[in-house]
C-alpha cells in the first residue's frame, strides 16, 4: 500500500520556488555545517513529497530550516507535516557547540521548541552549567560571524531586536518576568531571531545579531527564572552564553554567567555558583568595563552571603564597590544592559546579603543607602522591603517588620514575579512567631490573600 503524499510539504516547496535539486543541495550544506553527513538528492525530496516518506533526524529540522531561508520566515517541522516524526531530544538547549554553524542550529532548535509543555517542568541541574562555562572560558572566539544565505539581514533588522530587548528589560524590572510584555521576548526569539540566524549577513551585522540574540536569550532566561521555570531558564542562559561567544562580547558573556550563578545559588548550589562566578571574573578581568565586573563581584558576595561566609562576602562586596567607583570616573563604555547597577543597587543587594548573614543591624545601615526609584525598579524595590521586614524580624522589632512587609505588598501588587513574592512569604513566616500581635495578624491576612504564590527560588 502506498503512503499518503505530504501535501503540506508540497505546497510550501512550491511557494518557496525551490527545485527539489536545489533544496536537497541546501539541506546537505546545512547538515555539513552542523557536523552531519547527508547525501540527499532530488529523488529524496520527491519521495518525501509524493510518497510521504520521512527523512531521519536531523533531516526534518534541516528541511524546515532550508524552507525558512527561502520564505524569509520561520517554518517548523509541524508546518511541513513532519512534526510527529521528530522525537525531541530532552537535552535540547543544554549544548554549547564548538562550531558556529552547529551553535546556530542548536539555538534555533531550542527557540523553535521552547514552548513545549514539558520544558515548563524541566529539571534544573547545576552540573549542566559546567561544560558551557568551561568552553566559554577556554574556547577560542569564532573566526568569523559572516554568513551566506537567502535572506539578506541588515542593520535595521538588528536594530529591531535591540529595541525590543531594551523595552523588555524595563518591562521586566517594573512588572516582573511573568508580565504580558515579557512574553514578546520568547516570541521574538522564535519567530524573528531564529530565522535571522540562517540568513545572509556581513561580519559586522553578524556580530550585532549574535549579541542581540544573546541579550534576548538572557532576558528570556531571567523571565523563566523569575517565574520558577528553572529548567527552561537554564537552557535559555546556555544558548545566550553561546551567542555572546559568537558575538565576541566577553562582558555580556560574563554577565550571563553571573545570572547562571545567581540561579544556581538560589537553588542551593553555592559551590557550583562560585565556579561560574570564578569563570566570569577570570574571563572578563581585562576585557570588560568596571561596571560589568563590579556586578560579577556583587553576585559573588550574594553567593557567600547565602553560604554564611561573612568574610568572603565582605571582600567581594568591597571589590564591587571599588569597581563601581572606577566606573563613575569613566563615561561611554558601559553597555545599556548594565546601567541598572549603581551604588544604590549595590546597597539594595547588600541588605539581603547581611540579612542572609544574620546581621540585621548592618542590613539596616545598607538599607538607608538603597534609594532606587520604585517606578522603574518595582520588583527590586519590593524585594528589598520584604528583606528589610525579615531583618527587622531577626532583630525582634515586630513593630517595624510588619509595616515594612505591608509596604512590600503594596509595591509588588502589580508585579508578576513568584520569585519576588517568595520574599514576601519568607518574611511572613518569620513574623508568625508573634501570632497575636495586631500588626502581624493584619499583614498575614494580606499575604494569604496575595495574588502570587511563592516558588522555590
Amino acid at each position: 500500500m502506498g503512503r499518503t503524499p505530504n501535501v503540506a510539504l508540497q505546497d510550501l516547496i512550491a511557494l518557496s520556488g525551490a527545485s527539489h535539486k536545489a533544496l536537497a543541495h541546501r539541506i546537505n550544506t546545512l547538515a555539513r555545517q552542523a557536523g552531519h553527513a547527508t547525501s540527499y538528492t532530488h529523488t529524496s525530496v520527491a519521495n518525501w513529497v509524493h510518497r510521504g516518506m520521512v527523512p531521519r533526524p536531523p533531516g526534518p529540522a534541516l528541511l524546515a530550516q532550508a524552507l525558512s531561508e527561502r520564505l524569509g520566515r520561520r517554518v517548523d517541522v509541524n508546518e511541513i507535516g513532519l512534526g510527529s516524526a521528530v522525537a525531541m531530544d530532552d537535552d535540547v538547549g543544554l549544548s554549547f557547540p564548538r562550531s558556529l554553524p552547529a551553535a546556530l542550529q542548536a539555538a534555533g532548535a531550542f527557540w523553535s521548541s521552547m514552548d513545549r509543555r514539558d520544558f515548563l517542568t524541566a529539571t534544573f541541574t547545576a552540573a549542566a552549567f559546567g561544560p558551557p562555562a568551561l568552553r566559554w572560558t577556554t574556547q577560542r572566539a569564532d573566526p568569523t560571524a559572516a554568513r551566506r544565505g537567502h535572506r539578506r539581514i541588515g542593520r535595521p533588522d538588528i536594530q529591531e531586536l535591540e529595541d525590543l530587548a531594551e523595552q523588555a528589560r524595563h518591562t521586566d524590572s517594573r512588572f516582573g518576568g511573568g508580565s504580558v510584555g515579557m512574553s514578546a521576548v520568547a516570541l521574538c526569539l522564535r519567530d524573528v531571531a531564529a530565522p535571522m540566524l540562517s540568513g545572509d549577513y556581513t561580519e559586522e551585522v553578524g556580530r550585532r545579531l549574535f549579541s542581540a540574540a544573546a541579550v534576548l536569550g538572557r532576558l528570556a532566561g531571567w523571565s523563566d527564572f523569575d517565574t520558577g521555570h528553572h529548567g527552561r531558564a537554564q537552557r535559555h542562559f546556555i544558548q545566550a552564553l553561546r551567542m555572546a561567544r559568537a558575538a565576541g562580547d566577553v562582558g555580556l558573556g560574563g554577565y550571563i554567567l553571573s545570572c547562571m550563578a545567581l540561579q544556581s545559588c538560589l537553588r542551593g548550589y553555592h559551590d557550583e555558583a562560585l565556579d561560574l562566578i570564578d569563570a566570569a571574573t577570570a574571563g572578563t578581568r581585562n576585557a570588560a568595563p568596571p561596571r560589568v565586573r563590579a556586578f560579577l563581584h556583587l553576585v559573588e558576595a550574594r553567593v557567600h552571603g547565602r553560604a554564611r561566609r561573612p568574610r568572603a562576602a565582605g571582600r567581594a562586596l568591597a571589590v564591587s564597590e571599588s569597581l563601581l567607583e572606577q566606573a563613575a570616573a569613566r563615561t561611554g563604555d558601559d553597555p545599556s544592559w548594565i546601567d541598572f547597577y549603581t551604588p544604590e543597587r549595590l546597597a539594595a543587594d547588600a541588605v539581603e546579603i547581611h540579612r542572609d548573614l544574620d546581621m540585621p543591624r548592618r542590613a539596616h545601615e545598607w538599607n538607608a543607602r538603597a534609594t532606587m526609584p520604585v517606578d522603574r525598579f518595582a520588583r527590586s524595590y519590593g524585594i528589598r522591603l520584604a528583606v528589610t521586614a525579615s531583618a527587622h524580624a531577626q532583630a525582634g522589632d515586630v513593630d517595624a517588620a510588619a509595616p515594612a512587609l505591608q509596604d512590600s505588598i503594596d509595591v509588588l501588587s502589580p508585579v508578576s514575579s513568584p520569585r519576588a513574592w517568595s520574599y514576601v512569604h519568607d518574611a511572613a513566616a518569620r513574623l508568625r512567631q508573634w501570632p497575636t500581635h495586631p500588626l502581624v495578624r493584619d499583614v498575614l491576612v494580606r499575604v494569604e490573600n496575595g495574588r502570587e504564590r511563592p516558588v522555590l527560588a
